[in-house]
């Protein structure tokens, strides 16, 4: 009986909460010197934050992964992605991930999507939403999207389908930071007819990224209890990032979508432009250093160009 009701213990315990790889320990992105008084004054790394959040902004933005044509006011459509993005592996801002000994040069990420077309409040209008998951992390994003396409269906006539794209994604399920990646496309493509029973729907475009990150309260040193009384100084080190000018991003897009009866299958290859913005601080011109001694100082984005392969397959009804 003992070995029964310490077997079911075990197995309803709950499991504790252990970081993935690719989790975000945003204390790690700070500059620790000596105050001269036995402990360290802690300064926190604006730029770092700044490449950091531009360059995972683009493995988590939305991608189009869709020709201009919308799926029709009574269509739907359901997909699973697949995507691979690159990352500048040997910048320093990646000593934030939680493996930061072994930082890979491409990011993975997984997605689930759904698209539904609606007359309202123009008869080539639609909207989709679903959310993407960072392989190797618990970060998942919540997504939505709404596109207008206003050249459609000239699929005889030698005339491209034109559309423009809102998008939104937010990441979660990490403490320390929230991102917000707002964006918005402008794409072209042509629908070719194959024997009647495949189509082929290659398309271009391009896209504006628009980066927000927001700190929350950070604890630089969490292996320490703040709760020992012998640590009481412990928590006056938490800080949390100011929050900084808006990331602007460039990306540009070629993909095409092929499809045999309800199935299809999109593949897509997307190149980001490097990272220009800076955080212009008030009070200030000089530029955010190396292991800046202080957070007066304009943070410029040095995230590199980033390339993307992404697949998706589904369903259209």
């Amino acid at each position: 009986m003992l070995r029964r009701l310490l077997a079911l213990l075990v197995l309803t315990a709950p499991a504790a909460a252990v970081a993935d790889s690719n989790d975000l320990i945003l204390g790690r992105l700070t500059n620790r010197t000596d105050d001269g008084a036995g402990g360290e004054t802690i300064i926190p790394q604006n730029a770092e934050l700044r490449s950091l959040a531009s360059e995972l902004g683009v493995v988590l933005a939305p991608h189009m992964l869709t020709p201009a044509d919308t799926v029709g006011f009574g269509g739907f459509q359901f997909t699973v992605d697949y995507t691979m993005t690159t990352i500048d592996a040997d910048a320093p801002h990646w000593r934030a991930r939680e493996e930061s000994g072994n930082t890979p040069s491409s990011l993975t990420t997984v997605g689930f999507f759904a698209r539904k077309g609606l007359w309202f409040p123009v008869p080539s209008f639609e909207v989709g939403g679903g959310a993407t998951h960072l392989v190797d992390s618990n970060i998942w994003t919540a997504q939505l999207y709404t596109k207008v396409a206003f050249v459609e269906g000239y699929h005889q006539l030698p005339i491209p389908s034109v559309a423009v794209r809102g998008a939104v994604s937010r990441m979660m399920s990490q403490r320390e930071l929230d991102l917000t990646i707002a964006s918005f496309d402008i794409v072209a493509s042509k629908h070719f007819g194959i024997g009647g029973t495949w189509r082929l729907d290659p398309f271009v475009g391009w896209n504006l990224l628009m980066v927000i990150p927001r700190s929350e309260v950070i604890d630089p040193t969490p292996h320490i209890d703040p709760l020992d009384p012998d640590n009481f100084d412990d928590s006056m080190k938490s800080f949390v990032f100011k929050d900084q000018d808006l990331i602007i991003r460039n990306r540009f897009m070629v993909g095409v979508k092929l499809q045999f009866s309800v199935v299809q299958l999109t593949a897509e290859a997307t190149f980001a432009l490097k990272g220009t913005s800076k955080d212009d601080r008030s009070g200030t011109n000089v530029e955010c250093m190396p292991a800046s001694t202080t957070t007066v100082c304009d943070a410029k984005d040095t995230a590199g160009a980033q390339r993307t392969i992404s697949v998706s397959a589904g369903v259209d009804f």
